[in-house]
């Protein structure tokens, strides 16, 4: 899961393996596999760190 900022600086969380696809029209755009879309605050960068940050944390052995 990765948390992410609405417009109106709402926080809200999102599950990162439902993400199909991030971009910048100019305000950034998640859409998900169920074609709901989010627009957030956050850039098309700031979510890929993010998602990779969360892939690494659950695929880090304890």
């Amino acid at each position: 899961m990765i948390e992410v900022t609405r417009l109106k600086g709402s926080k809200i969380v999102v599950n990162a393996e439902l993400i199909e696809m991030v971009e910048e029209t100019p305000d950034t755009v998640i859409t998900l596999t169920s074609g709901k879309k989010l627009i957030v605050s956050e850039t098309c960068k700031e979510i890929t760190d993010l998602v990779i940050n969360y892939k690494r944390k659950i695929h880090t052995p304890l």
